[in-house]
């Protein structure tokens, strides 16, 4: 059917493209109008033709109607090829090329879905491929031989430290600082006369695979594992054939001398002499060990983990208030030495009834039965449940240093007094034991009874509490044992992502009885930025106001607050104060004390304090700017510019404060010193109130109290900052600053001397400075 554009009166003109858009109707209407007409000389297919006969005017009828879809086929053509947008000027693509086009268009997407798929879909895939060995024995695995002849690893070597034998280079880095664990497949090792080096995988060592494979830990990938662990079950010394079982281990195909293999055992040594740690030769490899000994154990290298008790699993003890309870002191042990009985049958008849002293029941079979009981003379008591009854229950070495023991007291919430020189008590690397058991020498046994009755109630409340927490996090179960092992591991090759120590000893539940770190909890965020600055002050308006200018200077300062504790005279007139860039504030105290400077005022609404004295002038701003970003870093610590040590001094058999310029700092001034606004609270409530008032009283020594505080509550060490200059005030005389008291030395001196205990604890946290020079 020819196009209806091709159909014109003759002599007319073809109608533009230009026109038709500027026009579209009319085209259309010229267009239709045109293509009805018959063309002499044109040939069309709708010729006029004069009606002569009745056969001739149905034919005419017919062609009419021709004519008429025609024109209504123009119409759709013409519409379509000049709507508004113009002419079609694409020629139609030809179906087979369509095809081609729209199933190479379908491959490009499908390619990008599964890239985008693979690059962002959580990969948690690798643990798909499960560890699972359960009732699996090694019958069912590749056999492999192992011949007499097969090379032997060097036995372990006692130098061995992460620096020096592990190679943190396979760790890499990963987002997640988490170390990538690979668990060798199973096999089965047999000698040159088919024997099997074991029969079986324990029930104990599949539970710790099986944790391992379902933590975040696990890869499945041996390229990516950053450390190795053999399916070689090595728990229990006592089935092992140690020289076939070092083969094997040298079998393994990354082995290298043991880099970065670990390996469990909890049963160690063998007769007659019980070694403390595992007989096996393992050259490098790190050992998760149950019974190490000060001797075998490598500090920082290998994890001294517990002695995994069955009836753990087995006996559902339910947790028991803390409190006094029925005996006072519990040995449960059987087999022990006959010498350790002896001293304990003494402790009994000496005590009475408050010391109970059990053994194997006799008079029963041997069985699971008289596994779970305990005899003393004709009474028969349930273990582990009479543990529940006493407040100390005695752990004394056996032929082995770990005991499941210490597992089943510590489920009883019984604090268990450790009586085995020289023993690395389990995760000893992060656990605090001081705070969940006793140690006592085996020399002082005798000693024991009054030992423990030195202990104030408060404090063995608290150890019961925190022996059944370290039993349910860490003891409970092997998995949490492996877990455990990993996670201390992990905090070695990622110390910047380490778990803190309130992390590892503090339960869920703090109790609030006592002063604890409040920077346990998250920290809010605060309501301004930057830090709230406090001048303590008397009467010295020159120097006052010389600070004033100066601290406002710090770019972090947000609020500058002036305790006015002369209520003898009136603060000055506010045209008289520095006009300064942020909100300044002056209290007036109701009396002059020293305490007042360390009041939690509502006005404080920062994390963080500035302390300062009114004739601090020689810190510039950006001295005190650079404190602040310090202090930013360790938020629960002092830190400050001046510092001060105390030690003992051995002539005087007492404590001495010096004030020399040295390097050994134990503590910094509060007179330029920042901290957080919480230790306002703790001083000012919580700080014992003969402290306080001596302070008040004498006028002196509030920033050793502060210092002692914080180092008591956070167990952790000042940071001096030093400044440019050395930090003396040059235009002060005797009359203007406490300080310069001649009886302000003698007094302090005499001050440390005050508490010591809360001093004996600040010791262990002396830090050599300057550790932060300001250049």
């Amino acid at each position: 059917m020819r196009s209806a554009l091709g159909v014109r009166r003759p002599g007319a003109r073809s109608p533009s493209p230009s026109s038709l858009l500027a026009r579209p109707d009319s085209a259309l209407e010229v267009v239709a109008g045109e293509s009805a007409r018959s063309d002499p000389g044109g040939g069309g297919p709708c010729p006029r033709h004069e009606p002569v006969t009745e056969r001739g005017a149905e034919r005419e009828a017919a062609v009419a109607e021709e004519c008429e879809k025609e024109a209504v086929c123009v119409i759709m053509c013409a519409s379509v090829k000049y709507n508004i947008r113009g002419p079609a000027l694409i020629p139609r693509m030809k179906t087979k090329h369509r095809i081609y086009y729209i199933t190479l268009f379908s491959i490009v997407l499908l390619g990008l879905i599964a890239t985008g798929m693979f690059q962002f879909w959580p990969h948690s895939i690798e643990s798909s491929n499960d560890w699972n060995v359960e009732k699996r024995s090694v019958r069912d695995v590749p056999v492999v031989r192992l011949p007499a002849d097969s090379p032997i690893p060097e036995r372990g070597d006692l130098s061995c430290r992460m620096h020096t034998c592990f190679d943190v280079y396979r760790c890499g880095f990963n987002p997640k600082n988490k170390i990538k664990v690979y668990i060798y497949a199973l096999k089965k090792y047999v000698d040159d006369f088919g024997v099997p080096v074991s029969n079986t995988i324990s029930r104990e060592y599949n539970e710790l695979l099986t944790a391992i494979s379902d933590s975040d830990y696990y890869t499945d990938d041996i390229n990516r594992a950053c450390l190795f662990v053999p399916s070689i079950d090595v728990l229990n010394q006592n089935t092992l054939r140690i020289k076939e079982t070092a083969q094997a281990l040298a079998q393994l195909s990354r082995w290298d001398r043991g880099t970065n293999h670990l390996l469990f055992n909890m049963l160690p040594g063998g007769p007659p002499d019980y070694n403390t740690a595992l007989d096996v030769p393992r050259d490098r490899a790190l050992l998760a060990g149950g019974g190490f000994s000060t001797w075998t154990y490598r500090q920082g290298y290998d994890v001294s983990i517990p002695v995994y008790s069955p009836l753990s699993a087995e006996v559902d003890l339910p947790e028991k208030g803390p409190g006094p309870r029925r005996y006072f002191l519990i040995s449960s042990q059987v087999g022990l030495h006959p010498e350790y009985r002896e001293d304990l049958e003494a402790l009994q008849v000496k005590h009475g009834e408050s010391v109970l002293v059990l053994d194997k029941c006799t008079n029963l079979s041997e069985g699971g039965l008289s596994i779970r009981k305990r005899c003393h003379k004709h009474q028969v008591f349930d273990y582990p449940q009479v543990l529940q009854e006493a407040t100390f229950c005695v752990v004394l070495r056996g032929a082995r240093l770990g005991q499941a023991m210490l597992s089943d007291v510590l489920q009883a919430g019984c604090v268990p007094v450790v009586i085995a020189d020289s023993y690395i008590l389990p995760f000893s690397e992060v656990l605090d034991w001081k705070r969940a058991s006793v140690v006592v020498p085996e020399e002082k046994m005798s000693d024991v009874y009054s030992i423990l009755q030195s202990i104030p109630q408060r404090q063995i409340e608290e150890m019961q509490r925190q022996a059944r927490w370290f039993w349910e996090a860490y003891f409970q179960s092997i998995k949490a044992i492996a877990l455990a092992t990993l996670q201390i591991i992990n905090d070695r090759i990622y110390p910047y992502a380490a778990i803190s120590y309130e992390e590892w000893n503090d339960p869920p539940a703090v109790k609030w009885g006592s002063v604890s770190n409040p920077l346990f909890l998250p920290l809010i965020p605060p309501q301004s930025q930057g830090f709230t600055a406090i001048v303590l002050t008397y009467d010295r308006v020159e120097s006052l106001f010389r600070v004033i200018t100066e601290v406002s200077k710090v770019p972090s300062l947000s609020k500058l607050l002036v305790v006015w504790n002369n209520q003898n005279k009136n603060p000055p007139e506010d045209s008289l104060w520095p006009k300064i860039r942020v909100p300044l504030k002056v209290v007036r105290t109701a009396e002059n004390k020293l305490s007042n400077r360390f009041f939690p005022y509502d006005e404080i609404e920062t994390e963080a304090v500035l302390a300062i004295d009114d004739d601090i002038i020689m810190l510039t701003s950006d001295e005190l700017q650079f404190g602040y970003e310090v202090w930013r870093e360790f938020p629960d610590r002092l830190v400050g510019y001046p510092g001060r040590l105390h030690l003992w001094d051995h002539e005087m058999n007492k404590w001495k404060y010096e004030s020399e310029w040295t390097n050994e700092v134990s503590m910094v001034l509060t007179g330029a010193a920042f901290y957080h606004k919480y230790f306002n609270y703790l001083y000012t409530y919580k700080m014992p109130g003969d402290i306080k008032n001596w302070v008040d009283a004498h006028m002196n020594c509030e920033d050793i109290a502060m210092n002692f505080l914080v180092a008591n509550v956070t167990g952790k060490a000042v940071i001096k900052v030093t400044p440019r200059k050395k930090f003396k005030c040059p235009e002060c005389t005797a009359i203007d600053g406490l300080s310069l008291d001649q009886t302000h030395m003698v007094e302090r001196w005499e001050n440390s001397d005050q508490e010591p205990g809360l001093v004996s604890q600040t010791l262990t946290l002396w830090q050599t400075g300057p550790a932060f020079p300001l250049s």
